[in-house]
């Protein structure tokens, strides 16, 4: 398999799974700064110009759900989500399609404005309100959805990578993460697991 992924994107999850897991995989680097996501080549692989997108036999997969989701069901035993179990995979599916649809949103409010309006203005705007709206997003994880000791109780799983990865842009974002201490926790915990500290080498090829 193929990972496609830039240093500092939320591909960084799609990484720790892949480490977590043990399956043989490449890390392709997609670099941001000469807007090579958006080259005629890239986009033959992934036509919405973004990335994660990995490379399988099958085909290839994007959006990082999906490409979690993938990589537990190929390695079942290492037990990175709860598969045999319907009402728990959907819980877990949930709190990732959260992460995607509504923090990752709220972030790209700072550097991605021009995604949604034209308007200089209401670009600013939008940049000023991402501190309240990232807060406001991990105030709700932290009191509601975050279920300890990792992100779906006691099993570590794929969501616990892709918390990890998006509760790294909280200090970017204007906001302490010890606001938030189970978050803050599970962060620094995380940084002790092997298979995240081989996907953050990744992060330092900016």
């Amino acid at each position: 398999m193929i990972l496609y992924y830039a240093p500092l994107s939320v591909a960084i999850a799609s990484l720790i799974a892949l480490e977590e897991a043990g399956v043989d995989y490449e890390a392709c680097k997609v670099d941001f700064k000469t807007t090579e996501q958006r080259s005629a080549d890239y986009l033959k692989i992934n036509p919405k110009g973004r990335v994660p997108a990995l490379v399988t036999e099958q085909g290839i997969i994007t959006e990082t759900p999906a490409i979690l989701t993938y990589i537990a069901q190929i390695q079942p035993t290492a037990n990175l989500a709860p598969i045999a179990d319907p009402f728990a995979f959907a819980q877990l599916q949930a709190f990732n399609s959260y992460l995607c649809a509504t923090v990752h949103v709220a972030h790209a409010h700072k550097l991605r404005g021009s995604r949604w309006v034209d308007d200089p203005a209401a670009i600013e705007a939008m940049q000023k309100k991402v501190p309240q709206t990232m807060q406001e997003c991990f105030s709700l994880i932290e009191a509601e959805l975050f279920q300890g000791p990792w992100a779906m109780g006691q099993q570590y799983t794929v969501a616990d990578g892709y918390l990890f990865t998006v509760s790294e842009w909280l200090e970017g974002d204007g906001v302490d993460i010890t606001r938030f201490p189970q978050v803050a926790d599970h962060n620094h915990r995380m940084r002790q697991r092997p298979a995240v500290q081989r996907a953050l080498q990744y992060r330092q090829s900016v």
